[in-house]
């Protein structure tokens, strides 16, 4: 069995993140805003992840259950954009 990185057994707050596959970086940033706005909490605003890739503009969130969610999108900006 995979444990969560912190060794403890999975819960919603140590477990899996859930990520989905966004067409804009728009719609990242509406969805961070949107998830705040129903009460979500902030675990990493929208933004460039270069440590992962160059194109790689994600936004975390957990819900009010405390799961884990990410919302990424893998276009470069121009391209984002369009």
């Amino acid at each position: 069995m995979v444990r969560p990185l912190d060794q403890k057994e999975a819960s919603p707050g140590n477990g899996v993140t859930v990520a989905f596959d966004a067409p804009s970086r728009a719609a990242v940033d509406a969805f961070h805003a949107v998830a705040l706005a129903a009460g979500g909490t902030d675990e990493g605003p929208p933004g460039v992840r270069e440590h992962y890739h160059p194109n790689y503009y994600g936004a975390y969130v957990r819900d009010p259950d405390g799961n884990k969610i990410c919302v990424v999108c893998h276009q470069a900006a121009a391209v984002a954009a369009a």
